[in-house]
């Protein structure tokens, strides 16, 4: 076959099936990134309504993460041993009682304890569902179906974030842990009668203690660079979005009534980002694309931590330039990823990383609420020294991705 007849041959399509299963995850993603994401655009009415400090603020961010990593490690050994679809909705109904706590909750220690409850269970659910994306759609492949589940987190800001302030505005801070439950409902029913069991690992090798197959994932030398990596690659959401309103209203100097336009239009932005990011990783390889993310997020990481009073379209575009930034890094780790442990142990390892990476984000944003100090004004001191320790771990992240990215060989492009 010459080289223009199979450059003539179309690239595999999507099937109908394959469409909702996509669409599905993605669904699931935005309303588990919601719930995570609003605690952000909340954290301005939340300290003084429940008179707390940034300090207790993290903690409560840290709390989710903390309770997710335990609950990865907790569930590792179980993770390759049921249906992954099975394994899904039981992890998707504890998540929507951690989200109903948070709607009921009336105090600080209510709060801390719905979190808590929330990452139990919401933590776990992106390690299964990407589980079910590795064992349905081949490498090739891959870069784009990250790109697709990824326009959750766009979907959650350009209607999720301008939404729940909505509602928060004109109710108050419980309004929007409502919302999310009322939208995670009907998903969990189409999950429950319309997706296909996702059992093909079952027919492999299994080994006979769960204990064993968590010792046996975590003990694989092969994984422990993806390890660290998932580890690392979060810093900086951890760090800087818990508190991005808080520095929006009390450092830029932008009114709350402005928050809503900048996650809209950053929103819709990411929806067109996050699918070209996964073509781009399909077509000119994930490690190039990953590469290309890290220098702008360090650009653009350097500028936001430092930006002073300015405009609402700067605030805009530089959110815009930034969130691209960070897709375009998020999308194809993913991809080469996924691409590391073998079939028998996708859930474990998927498991162990959800976990390591709620942990590690747990420490940061418990260092970041360390790091920041909030003046009597209500500005908050030191973004800049997270911003530095961001950039950092950017740096440090991209050396540790060469070395992995050669053990997924891709074709050459």
């Amino acid at each position: 076959m010459t080289a223009a007849a199979a450059d003539a041959i179309p690239r595999p399509t999507f099937s109908r099936y394959e469409k909702f299963v996509v669409g599905v995850l993605a669904f699931l993603q935005f309303t588990i990134i919601l719930d995570f994401m609003i605690i952000s655009p909340l954290g301005a009415m939340m300290l003084p309504t429940l008179h707390i400090s940034p300090q207790q603020f993290g903690a409560a961010v840290s709390s989710y993460a903390f309770s997710a990593g335990v609950s990865g490690f907790l569930s590792a050994g179980f993770a390759d041993r049921f249906d992954r679809k099975r394994l899904l909705l039981f992890f998707y109904c504890g998540f929507m009682l951690g989200t109903l706590l948070c709607g009921l909750a009336t105090t600080y220690r209510m709060l801390l304890l719905a979190r808590i409850v929330t990452g139990l269970f919401g933590g776990v659910i992106g390690s299964v569902a990407l589980a079910i994306a590795t064992d349905l759609f081949p490498l090739e492949r891959r870069g784009r179906v990250m790109g697709i589940i990824s326009t959750a987190f766009a979907a959650s800001q350009v209607l999720g974030l301008p939404a729940g302030l909505f509602f928060a505005n004109h109710w108050d801070w419980h309004a929007p842990f409502f919302a999310i439950l009322l939208v995670a409902l009907p998903a969990g029913l189409v999950i429950l009668l319309f997706m296909r069991p996702v059992a093909a690992h079952l027919a492999l090798r299994q080994e006979l203690s769960p204990l064993m197959h968590l010792i046996h994932t975590v003990a694989e030398p092969r994984y422990w660079l993806a390890f660290l990596l998932v580890m690392l690659l979060p810093t900086g959401g951890y760090m800087l979005m818990p508190f991005g309103t808080t520095y929006v209203v009390n450092n830029i100097g932008l009114a709350l009534r402005d928050l809503p336009v900048i996650y809209l239009v950053t929103g819709i932005s990411t929806v067109f980002v996050g699918p070209l990011v996964g073509k781009a990783s399909d077509s000119h390889g994930k490690f190039r694309t990953f590469c290309f993310g890290s220098v702008l997020t360090l650009l653009m990481v350097a500028i936001w931590t430092h930006i002073g009073h300015v405009p609402l379209a700067v605030v805009i575009l530089v959110n815009v330039v930034l969130f691209a930034g960070i897709f375009s890094r998020m999308i194809p780790s993913q991809a080469l990823m996924s691409a590391i442990p073998e079939p028998a142990k996708r859930g474990a390892f998927n498991a162990v990383s959800a976990s390591l990476q709620q942990l590690a984000g747990g420490v940061s944003a418990g260092v970041a609420g360390w790091v920041i100090v909030q003046a009597p004004n209500g500005a908050l001191e030191h973004f800049d020294r997270l911003g530095y320790i961001v950039m950092s771990v950017t740096l440090v992240s991209m050396a540790l991705m060469y070395v992995l990215h050669k053990q997924v060989p891709e074709p050459k492009k």
